[in-house]
């Protein structure tokens, strides 16, 4: 399926492959005004975006000793961030294929967390750089527009200016001010409007082609990024795999394996003794340690799970957990047993941080498969303040969620409501 897609993106056309397949067909179309466009309409975004950046430089600078100082220098990169937002959608008009943003998601709601993360990103100063260098070609872009068209305008022009006793001049090579002259440069201007269209289509396309390098991930680059955020949740998933091994063993030892040696002893005595309280006893612990085994069984993967998928698995949590929960979970069509999987240990979590850190007197489990995402949304009006860094499973479960090209996010403040969203690919 990628290789088809990339396909499909190859064939698009672009303003270059339009202009190079077929030059005199390219002026009747539609691509030498979006050209114009593009570059008429970069030129206030570009002058106007520099004027900010440059204003809120000085005055930021100015103000250091204050906070608002600090606060304006903070501001110049998410301006341009801010801008770069408006090119990437300006881009479409000369190349169709896809222009992502290449800002990771945030990983926790608010503005003082999503300041403190665009402005670690080295996106937000590619962005910034690109501002500047935009702003400063604007001031290049508009004089090569107006430069020619005010010549071209002229020349077209020049029989209606000579009859009202205008003079054109061209330096100190020559000077039209008969009908005549007139009527024979107006060809040139003619002429220059066309080879100006593309002179604009050129220079559209090689901004186009600028903001693109810097305002777009390039293949490699997000390859990079996406290898290296796999490689800590492959390094932080391995570590969480060791500790739930270590953990089933302890369980095992420590839970089943005693109940079981104690049963076997309990049984022999029964049979030498015949003693039905023995083996009442032996009765009890059967069953505990069958519980216990059950229990185990169930943390490791559910056999409801497997047999009759993730609505009816959420179900059977809402009815175990201590604190009331609310179910709405709607999935006419299974999702991919991976996907399954991960979002119900992300349930099962969710609740059991609910009941037992955040003190929650109820809960609420969303899930729906919309378009091709599946999207879990679990709630409660616990205490909040849940964090990721103390050790509440949540990171491990955002690194399993990963591990399927999936997102975890958290919102928590103080004093609730706790909520915790996923969204999963599930194709």
């Amino acid at each position: 399926m990628s290789g088809t897609g990339d396909q499909g993106v190859r064939g698009r056309t672009t303003v270059w492959r339009a202009m190079a397949r077929n030059p005199l067909r390219f002026l009747l179309s539609s691509w030498p005004w979006r050209a114009l466009a593009y570059v008429i309409t970069g030129v206030p975004i570009g002058l106007v975006s520099l004027g900010l950046i440059l204003t809120l430089l000085l005055v930021g600078a100015a103000l250091t000793p204050v906070v608002a100082g600090v606060v304006l220098l903070a501001c110049v990169p998410l301006l341009a961030v801010a801008l770069a937002a408006v090119e990437r959608r300006r881009l479409r008009w000369l190349d169709p294929r896809p222009a992502p943003s290449p800002h990771g998601a945030v990983p926790r709601p608010g503005l003082r967390p999503w300041l403190r993360f665009r402005l670690r990103e080295t996106a937000s100063w590619r962005e910034l750089g690109y501002a500047l260098l935009h702003g400063v070609l604007s001031v290049f872009d508009a004089a090569v527009v107006f430069n020619v068209a005010a010549f071209a305008a002229t020349q077209i022009a020049a029989p209606a200016l000579v009859r009202g006793g205008e003079r054109i001049q061209y330096g100190s090579l020559a000077t039209i001010d008969t009908p005549g002259e007139a009527w024979a440069v107006v060809p040139i201007g003619f002429a220059v409007a066309v080879a100006g269209l593309y002179v604009v289509t050129l220079l559209a396309a090689a901004r186009a082609a600028l903001a693109r390098a810097l305002l777009v991930p390039s293949g490699e680059a997000e390859l990079g990024e996406r290898l290296v955020a796999v490689t800590a949740s492959r390094a932080r998933m391995a570590g969480a795999f060791e500790a739930e091994r270590r953990r089933i063993e302890r369980d095992l030892h420590d839970g089943a394996q005693q109940r079981l040696t104690g049963l076997i002893m309990l049984l022999g005595l029964a049979r030498l003794d015949g003693d039905r309280e023995l083996i009442g006893k032996a009765q009890d612990e059967a069953r505990a340690a069958l519980t216990e085994l059950r229990d185990l069984v169930r943390g490791i993967h559910p056999s409801i799970l497997t047999d009759r998928g993730l609505e009816a698995a959420v179900r059977a949590l809402a009815e175990r957990s201590p604190v009331p929960v609310e179910v709405d979970v709607d999935l006419p069509v299974r999702p991919p047993e991976q996907i399954e999987s991960a979002a119900y240990f992300v349930v099962a979590e969710a609740l059991t941080n609910a009941a037992k850190h955040g003190g929650a007197r109820r809960a609420r489990v969303f899930a729906r498969v919309l378009g091709r995402l599946l999207i879990a949304e679990i709630r409660d009006d616990g205490a909040g303040g849940a964090d990721p860094g103390r050790g509440t499973g949540l990171q491990g479960l955002a690194d399993r969620v990963a591990v399927h090209d999936g997102t975890l996010r958290l919102s928590s403040p103080p004093g609730g409501p706790t909520i915790i969203r996923v969204e999963m690919p599930c194709e």
